[in-house]
């Protein structure tokens, strides 16, 4: 392990070890190196950090290489939010298609797979599962991100990911506490409110959360929303109240609590991240995840500067940041000796697909004549939340492509999109690829004129399946990653490739 710098005096120590930056490019650049020397005691990855598998394991070696200890974290979820996988979708079905399946030996298979491939590439610390209940299906940040709506499935499926993710030595990281399944507003833009009483938050949003730490989660990450019941005036991930007093002391948990991105907008937009990043460690964080566009040596320094001057100030004490930052440390170590001993399972590399294949919920499969001839995919394309990015494709268009050469694809948004579909598809026949239809009338509006003109149109939700299934045969996939669209398309022409 590097020496810390000569002359980095212990507080400052404290306060870089507490941070969890990323960083631009491929390769880690030299004032990341040098922190790490000074103390900074994680890095997270995101998808600007990734071209293949080789190249992260030579990026988490050079990191490595300068400190041996250091916390390597990425949001890689599967399913929607990947970043293994951005560029080209994930092999792994996401949350809401295995809470569909219900089969927590499957979810946990599926979280010991994934850890595999993050362990692999030298990555220890997933900020997942996400263990929301997805209470509101409007929800615009959640959504098939949840395992469902229903806390105690949630619940079992939580903690069979937790296990499974930390059986191949990654540490868990179960968000977003309290809960921000019950959420009209994406925190990425504004702060959210959960109105609902402290009886409503224990039964069902909590109920996951109390499964995940009795299955040893190693991290939990808070959420920038605001929960009267539970503090009146400050979002959870400030609130003393949720972090200690809740999460602490009335739950029992002892593990690191770490921040959603400091840098969003129900943060930086009130309290601005040098505010926000005393206060929520004086409130009981340990670590700030620093992610967003924010990744840079100089972000780095004015965190750094600003946990010193709150406890010069005496506005954080000096031994709540050192209980934080040894925290830190403490999972460092965890990790390093989860490293040393191996994953405990062997690779899977089906498992993702065998998961999408079984989620699928398919309507209209007895009248339906699998499509021989090349279709027209139509991509009704609502824009992208922040959480998932618009980088990763979706769809069932590549597959139908692979299976049916000469596909042909287009993507429509907005009020004539079902007009422009039917001029662009021409005599083909029609797929339509939907994402959450219940919460865009848009897209609901332009199924409607597809329909009337082409009632033979296949339709594909890829999102949370509320709307009635219609359309000459309708699939529902509960999630729009890669192996979804497989498994979709598979059924669409009628058998496996």
């Amino acid at each position: 392990m590097t020496t810390l710098t000569s002359g980095t005096d212990t507080l400052t120590r404290d306060a870089l070890a507490v941070l969890q930056p990323g960083f631009t490019g491929t390769t880690a650049p030299d004032w990341l190196l040098r922190r790490l020397g000074e103390g900074l005691a994680s890095v997270a990855l995101f998808g600007r950090n990734i071209a293949t598998a080789e190249q992260v394991a030579a990026l988490t070696a050079q990191v490595r290489a300068e400190r041996d200890d250091v916390l390597i974290a990425i949001d890689e979820e599967g399913g929607d939010v990947t970043r293994l996988e951005v560029r080209t979708g994930s092999s792994f079905p996401g949350n809401n298609a295995l809470g569909a399946v219900d089969d927590p030996d499957l979810t946990r298979a599926v979280a010991a797979e994934l850890g595999r491939r993050l362990a692999a590439c030298g990555v220890d610390f997933d900020w997942a599962p996400s263990a929301d209940v997805n209470a509101n299906p409007d929800n615009p940040v959640i959504g098939v991100r949840s395992f469902g709506a229903d806390p105690a499935l949630v619940a079992r499926h939580t903690a069979a990911y937790v296990t499974g993710l930390q059986s191949a030595g990654v540490a868990a990281c179960t968000k977003h506490f309290p809960g921000h399944g019950d959420t009209a507003v994406d925190s990425h833009h504004a702060v959210p409110r959960v109105d609902v009483d402290a009886t409503v938050l224990a039964e069902r949003d909590l109920v996951p959360f109390r499964a995940a730490i009795a299955a040893g989660t190693r991290a939990i990450m808070s959420a920038h929303i605001l929960a009267p019941a539970l503090d009146p005036d400050l979002p959870g991930t400030l609130s003393r109240r949720v972090l200690t007093g809740l999460l602490r002391e009335e739950l029992g948990y002892d593990g690191l609590i770490v921040t959603d991105g400091i840098e969003m907008r129900a943060i930086a937009g009130t309290y601005g991240i040098e505010r926000g990043t005393a206060l929520a460690i004086a409130a009981g964080a340990d670590a700030i995840c620093v992610g967003g566009g924010l990744s840079d040596e100089d972000t780095v320094r004015r965190l750094r500067d600003a946990l010193v001057a709150a406890v010069r100030a005496g506005e954080l004490p000096e031994e709540r940041l050192a209980d934080a930052a040894e925290r830190v440390r403490a999972l460092a170590r965890w990790t390093t000796a989860a490293r040393a001993a191996g994953p405990s399972t062997a690779p899977d590399e089906e498992v993702g697909l065998r998961a999408a294949r079984r989620a699928l919920r398919v309507t209209g499969a007895a009248s339906f004549t699998p499509l021989t001839a090349p279709p027209y995919v139509a991509q009704l394309t609502p824009a992208p939340n922040i959480a998932v990015g618009d980088e990763t494709p979706w769809g069932v268009a590549a597959e139908l492509c692979r299976l049916l050469p000469g596909t042909e694809t287009g993507g429509f948004t907005g009020p004539d999109a079902g007009a422009e579909v039917l001029r662009a598809a021409g005599e083909r026949r029609i797929v339509a690829v939907v994402r959450d239809e219940h919460r865009h009338p848009w897209m609901a509006a332009a199924l409607d004129a597809l329909l009337a003109a082409r009632p033979d149109t296949v339709v594909v939700e890829m999102g949370v399946p509320q709307s009635p299934p219609r359309g000459a045969l309708h699939l529902a996939t509960h999630g729009a990653a890669r192996v979804c669209g497989r498994a979709a398309a598979e059924v669409v022409a009628g058998g496996r490739a």
